[in-house]
């Protein structure tokens, strides 16, 4: 017989997800407290949206944390200014000279 731990996150009495790992469930545990932080603050917001609709917007915020953190700080989406940047043109190429050609 195999004994297997696992670490569940229980929110409000129901069961959201299990994992093999503290490390993994304490990270989720944390995204589902700025899940619920962000619905907050997108019920003071000026665009009326139903509960479904802030629900699912601030959970999907949260799970791109690092992706709206870099875009907060930067003003740009991350890695988007290697591909909205101009190609470089690539350098003409230079002809050798011949040893003992005259210049």
């Amino acid at each position: 017989m195999a004994v297997v731990v696992k670490y569940v996150v229980i929110r409000e009495g129901e069961e959201k997800m299990a994992f093999a790992s503290k490390k993994e469930a304490d990270a989720y545990d944390k995204m589902l407290d700025l899940a619920a932080t962000l619905e907050q603050w997108l019920e003071q917001g000026p665009v009326e949206l139903e509960a479904r609709q802030q629900e699912a917007l601030a959970m999907w915020l949260a799970e791109q944390r690092d992706t709206l953190s870099a875009v907060l700080k930067t003003g740009n989406l991350p890695g988007a200014a290697a591909s909205t940047a101009p190609a470089a043109e690539p350098a003409p190429a230079r002809k050798r000279k011949a040893a003992g050609a005259p210049a």
